[in-house]
């Protein structure tokens, strides 16, 4: 009897101890979660920013065809010179631009940027030094008179005009226009200048030679887009603000 009592004791613990182990780990029933992860796996890659969630076929939903060799990329009309100097058509131009482009496949309005502002230097540092040979060619003939008529005014007071310019921030094309063949375009130039007036004795009545001043100037020039001249001459000139 002492052996079977020895029997029943051990039955019972070892029925004690699977209960507790099914209570502890519990029972797998086919309806478990997978594993969010192999702990002996590496990382997964987190996705970079932009990515799209993969559709049925395994691309991204929002991928987009690009186009194909035969479709030509469309020019832009918002550029950046050189040295940093921003060089853009303005909306309120864009439609009149591409009318200009048209009729003349060669304008190239980042080009058209630079030459607009080499032809802005010339005519500023000529004005100052009194230089109408310099300026003839690049005015039309009511500017040029304007333009000589202020250097004769100021003759005529004995002043002197020095201006340094210091560099371009902008020249962008703010306005443009297309009548016939007549293509008139609009530069809005931001610049940095020190400008002085000087008297008859040497002594400064405008302006400050330790100061550099921020100018914007908006200048308009004129090309006719048949013409084999592909210079532009300056038509009219005035200060904003």
């Amino acid at each position: 009897m002492g052996n079977n009592y020895d029997i029943i004791l051990i039955g019972l613990v070892a029925v004690f101890l699977i209960l507790r182990l099914r209570s502890v780990l519990g029972k797998r029933t086919g309806n478990e979660r997978p594993p969010a992860r192999d702990p002996l796996s590496p990382p997964p890659t987190p996705p970079r920013a932009g990515d799209a969630p993969a559709g049925a076929s395994g691309r991204p939903d929002n991928v987009v065809p690009l186009p194909t060799a035969g479709t030509p990329p469309r020019p832009s009309l918002a550029t950046t010179g050189p040295g940093g100097i921003r060089a853009t058509v303005m909306p309120t131009a864009a439609a009149a631009v591409n009318a200009i482009r048209a009729a003349d496949p060669s304008f190239d309005p980042m080009g058209f940027c630079a030459g607009a502002r080499a032809a802005f230097t010339v005519i500023v540092e000529s004005f100052a030094k009194d230089d109408t040979a310099t300026l003839r060619p690049l005015l039309d003939g009511p500017t040029f008179a304007s333009f000589e008529a202020a250097i004769r005014a100021r003759g005529e007071r004995r002043e002197k005009a020095e201006t340094t310019l210091i560099g371009f921030e902008a020249s962008d094309i703010a306005a443009a226009e297309l009548q016939g063949t007549q293509a008139s375009v609009t530069v809005r130039f931001v610049s940095e200048q020190i400008n002085v007036v000087r008297n008859a004795d040497g002594q400064i009545a405008d302006g400050n030679p330790n100061e550099v001043q921020k100018v914007v100037d908006l200048w308009t020039f004129r090309r006719d887009t048949k013409s084999s001249d592909p210079n532009w001459l300056l038509t009219k000139t005035e200060s904003e603000g």
